[in-house]
């Protein structure tokens, strides 16, 4: 038997992504049947696959055991895997299939094995202090509360309809295309985050995420039509920055939603409808806004984001565009914006946008001090291809962290019994492994967004198994974000029908009660801060998991199936028994 762990110490040290220069040792197990006459490790740079990088004697400390170090020069991916001679030939040791790390296994043939990846980065990562316990609520504007008084909708808009009732749901108009005609709205608006800060602040809220908040003709927001002026449904430009204001007296912070891949193929830039009075792309190749775009044919055909025609994508090496988002004149718009008190961005689909260009957005956001930068990425950013190329925006001068859709991915999976404990415990090891530590420990964790099916709704309206997915959000490391309504039992299906209004009066008061004790926890216990340390592992039908800082510790123990179980774990006291109902979770301080 040939043997090799990614996440033990006893065969790699240190555990996961170590800065440049830094010894990474190696240890690789045989048993004396093998008859192992030599070891290498092989270590392969990221998009240098032409030849390895090293090649590296492994030398045998004992009987069947081999041990070799590398130091990494340069910042970036590598990928490495054991070269292993025998009397008998040649046999190969790497990752399981699809990239995990952990025990591996032996490949008879080079061309199927697949390597372990090792993240080597230059710089120490830092975030802002406010960001790295903070608790985010996600709020779709549109869906979350009119401040009006009266109860009246700001400047409807032509070709559009608003409902009857709050109560009524979500629905879109579209014609034999398949094309949204006419959009609809409820009428939430900067007053009406402003009326319920207090709420949320008291909930144990410390940061809001507001959904695109720019013209548009939508109500999503997506198709920008004005970068520099806020949508006239939402308020004025008084009222946005009176929020700026409400926020930070609340103690609060806010991030905004930068969607800078696309724009709405009826925007000034654009202007495909003739809406707005200056000469669009669509209209003359001499516009100004010409260079954002790519197309086939003018003026009708043209790249579009996915394929929809409401939405044409902006050229990523623009440089004209880059200048007009992250330029450094006061009126570029991260300037602009940032400039009046937003705390951050996060990027909409920041795998389709190019490095430099995070690059450049984040230099510009340096220059204010203690903002965040946020990227969408739906998959492990750490290795990210998209469009063939492999993504750079996890150096320590892009991104400073990613939505963290595969965690709640694990986490559903895992209710649902899609996945065991062990398989959960896999995975979440991957990712620690991959992500440099202080993306891991911050990343931008949710269990539901605007662009997913209500939570609730995906666990079959189990209360028991979302009081558990809230208990692993709110106790794994990592900046929790709250899908506005999520907290208070809405259900949905997909889009647009997880957009529904919020139940105002009519919440789940048993799901919001446990919620906020979940959210007093996490600021009360000092460790579920982010710089608590995490080790897990699967033990029977259930998941346990340490966190840890410093002499102190504490046992989180859960139960994901729906029978009971009895485990036995060790605590510094020695073992203790640990009986679980279905899907419960305890903590069991140490």
């Amino acid at each position: 038997m040939v043997k090799f762990d990614s996440f033990d110490k006893n065969f790699k040290v240190p555990f996961g992504p170590t800065k440049i220069l830094t010894k990474q040792s190696f240890f690789i197990q045989t048993r004396d049947e093998e008859q192992v006459t030599k070891a290498e490790l092989v270590v392969y740079q990221d998009e240098h696959w032409e030849h390895p990088e090293e090649i590296i004697p492994m030398q045998q400390r004992s009987n069947g055991h081999y041990q070799a170090s590398f130091y990494a020069s340069q910042a970036g991916l590598y990928f490495y895997f054991f070269h292993l001679y025998t009397a008998d030939g040649e046999m190969y040791y790497g990752c399981v299939d699809g990239g995990y790390g952990g025990v591996g296994q032996v490949y008879q043939e080079r061309s199927a094995v697949q390597m372990y990846q090792l993240t080597v980065f230059a710089d120490d990562y830092v975030v802002p202090e406010w960001y790295a316990d903070a608790i985010f609520y996600h709020i779709f504007v549109d869906r979350f509360n009119n401040g009006n008084l009266d109860g009246h909708v700001n400047e409807p808009k032509a070709d559009s309809f608003i409902y009857g009732t709050h109560e009524d749901l979500p629905y879109y108009v579209k014609n034999e295309q398949g094309e949204i005609v006419r959009w609809d709205f409820y009428g939430g608006n900067f007053k009406g985050i402003i009326q319920k800060l207090p709420v949320l602040k008291e909930m144990g809220f410390t940061a809001l995420y507001l959904s695109p908040i720019f013209e548009s003709r939508s109500n999503h927001r997506y198709d920008t039509g004005n970068y520099l002026k806020v949508d006239g449904v939402l308020g004025t430009l008084q009222d946005f920055d009176d929020l700026i204001k409400a926020v930070h007296q609340a103690g609060m912070h806010v991030i905004l939603d930068g969607v800078f891949n696309h724009v709405g193929a009826d925007s000034m830039y654009f202007n495909a409808t003739g809406r707005y009075p200056e000469i669009g792309a669509a209209q003359d190749p001499a516009s100004p806004y010409y260079d954002w775009f790519s197309f086939k044919k003018f003026p009708t055909e043209y790249v579009s984001w996915w394929g929809v025609a409401d939405l044409p994508a902006i050229r990523k090496d623009s440089k004209s565009f880059q200048n007009f988002i992250a330029g450094k004149t006061s009126s570029s718009v991260i300037n602009y914006w940032t400039g009046r008190g937003v705390d951050g961005w996060r990027l909409d689909v920041a795998d389709e946008l190019t490095d430099e260009f995070i690059f450049k957005i984040r230099r510009r956001l340096e220059e204010y001090g203690n903002k965040i930068l946020v990227g969408e990425v739906w998959e492990d950013a750490s290795h990210k291809i998209a469009y063939g190329k492999r993504r750079h925006y996890l150096q320590a001068n892009g991104l400073q962290a990613v939505m963290n859709y595969p965690l709640r991915q694990l986490i559903i999976d895992l209710l649902t019994g899609k996945i065991t404990p062990v398989t959960m415990v896999q995975q979440y090891l991957t990712l620690k492994q991959n992500y440099p530590p202080a993306i891991f420990d911050h990343n931008f964790n949710n269990i539901g967004t605007h662009d997913t099916k209500r939570v609730l709704s995906i666990l079959a309206e189990d209360l028991q198994k979302l009081k558990l997915a809230f208990f692993l959000l709110l106790t794994l490391p990592g900046v929790p974000c709250i899908y506005y309504g999520d907290e208070v039992g809405m259900t949905g299906g997909a889009d647009p029908d997880n957009r529904r209004f919020y139940p105002w009066s009519k919440e789940n008061l048993v799901i919001k009660s446990w919620v906020k004790q979940l959210l007093d926890q996490r600021h009360a216990d000092p460790l579920l801060k982010n710089d608590a340390a995490i080790t897990m592992k699967a033990q029977e039908n259930c998941l346990v998991y340490q966190r840890s800082k410093g002499e102190e510790s504490e046992l989180f123990v859960l139960n994901p199936t729906s029978t009971e179980q009895k485990i036995t774990v060790q605590t510094k006291k020695g073992m203790q028994e640990v009986c679980l109902a279905a899907y419960e979770p305890k903590i069991i301080s140490e």
